[in-house]
């Protein structure tokens, strides 16, 4: 959208006030007697006060009005969200969804909040550790209302319609092809321009961070100078009805209006990232490199190495890798893998995996290549190739053994049961003759 002003950089100290009211923000300060304008100062914290610099987040909004000057909440329903894990019985096998239904916009009006579906997750808010998956399926945007999560992060990822999502911070244009992460506690309003679809992931007690790089060196995967954070020129004093995520997922509601920061500055913002800007990384001599080399961002746990989630993409690259089966491998894992696609065809599965759909692999559950993809791949000439030319699949990975809900199962009807005989024609080939060749 044409106006829409940004900066760049990833946890940087920001400072940002709406022009139209120069010097908003307190000099030397943060919380002066009086502030300029006859702002209120309000603290957003994202991580607690004791918390190693490096970790530590917030930021300081100067508003029209207090956050506090609402009416007491009031639950309201809270449709197809949900983190109880136990609706349905586990069920360790491979699964995958056609693309997700959009409604009508002439047979009913769906806005973001309205379209948020729980796909499968785990862990528990109340102690502020696991993630959700999550797809929303909308075709109006939110008039009059915003939305607040509390639990935790939600990183979206755009699959079909451009998203206009305006924050406390000011507003940003997220389009499929990019992503963006609203952090917890941050109020939010949806527009779209048609019918819209795509993912999020949820993660509770955690928050995004770039991936080490460890020998990679100082820059590779994702670049700082991509990420961009939104600016103020948003206050108004609109009235709008809050639903509210709360610690118990729960929704509930009020009538204060967010929107009416002046200016604010600090470490705790949202933030979107366009993925053609990832830089990647590849093998150029034999063998896959783990495909942790395409992490965009992670949420670690206390254990070292170990996500609560990554996100992870497969993007346009070239293929080099000598005397090498280049697709991925076949492979059981100690994470659970959802993996969607934004557009083009997957390389391990070019039929049957559709934009807009997805799946899942649960913990040691084997997955890999199909049948056609196997057989082409041990038998073409190795060339140097574009591999997922046109494509963008994604995948977000978790140490959690996570459930899949009442609805991903049953209700929402896209669970594509002829999904395991993409293995089906696997044959053996083994050769009790064979022998190395002679050099």
């Amino acid at each position: 959208m044409a106006g829409l002003k940004y900066l760049s950089g990833f946890g940087n100290e920001f400072s940002s006030e709406d022009p139209r009211c120069p010097g908003a923000l307190p000099e030397g300060q943060n919380n002066p007697q009086v502030c300029p304008y006859g702002l209120y100062a309000e603290q957003l914290s994202g991580s607690a006060f004791t918390c190693p610099r490096p970790a530590n987040k917030r930021s300081w909004l100067y508003r029209i009005l207090p956050s506090v000057k609402h009416k007491p909440f009031s639950p309201a329903p809270r449709g197809h969200l949900t983190d109880t894990w136990d609706q349905v019985k586990p069920d360790p096998n491979q699964m995958r969804w056609l693309p997700f239904t959009i409604p009508a916009s002439s047979e009913t009006q769906v806005d973001f909040v309205a379209g948020l579906h729980t796909l499968c997750g785990a862990g528990d808010t109340r102690t502020r550790s696991g993630i959700a998956i999550h797809v929303y399926t909308c075709n109006t945007s939110m008039v009059d209302r915003c939305f607040n999560n509390s639990d935790g992060d939600f990183l979206i990822v755009p699959q079909q319609g451009e998203l206009l999502i305006t924050t406390e911070f000011g507003k940003m244009l997220v389009e499929p092809n990019e992503i963006c992460v609203i952090q917890a506690g941050m109020r939010f309003s949806v527009d779209v321009s048609g019918p819209s679809r795509g993912y999020v992931l949820e993660v509770y007690g955690a928050h995004f961070e770039l991936p080490d790089l460890g020998p990679i060196g100082e820059r590779g995967l994702l670049l700082c100078i991509h990420v961009r954070v939104c600016r103020p020129k948003t206050w108004r004093c609109l009235k709008c009805s809050i639903q509210l995520k709360v610690n118990f997922q729960c929704l509930f509601a009020d009538d204060y209006s967010p929107f009416n920061v002046v200016g604010w500055h600090g470490n705790y913002t949202p933030y979107k990232y366009h993925l053609e800007n990832f830089m990647v990384i590849n093998s150029v001599a034999f063998d896959h490199a783990d495909p942790s080399i395409f992490t965009v961002l992670t949420a670690r746990s206390t254990r070292p190495g170990v996500a609560i989630a990554d996100f992870v993409i497969f993007p346009p690259r070239w293929g080099v890798a000598d005397r090498t089966f280049r697709p991925p491998y076949y492979h059981r894992n100690c994470m659970s893998e959802f993996m969607g696609l934004i557009k083009g065809h997957y390389e391990a599965k070019a039929e049957g995996f559709q934009p807009g759909g997805g799946s899942l692999h649960s913990i040691m559950t084997p997955h890999g290549p199909d049948t056609d993809c196997f057989e082409k791949n041990t038998t073409s000439t190795l060339e140097p190739e574009r591999v997922a030319e046109g494509t963008m699949a994604f995948m977000f990975e978790s140490s959690f053994s996570m459930a899949v809900t009442k609805w991903g199962l049953e209700t929402c009807q896209r669970l594509d049961k002829s999904y395991s005989q993409c293995w089906e024609n696997l044959r053996s080939h083994f050769n009790p003759n064979w022998r190395p060749s002679k050099q």
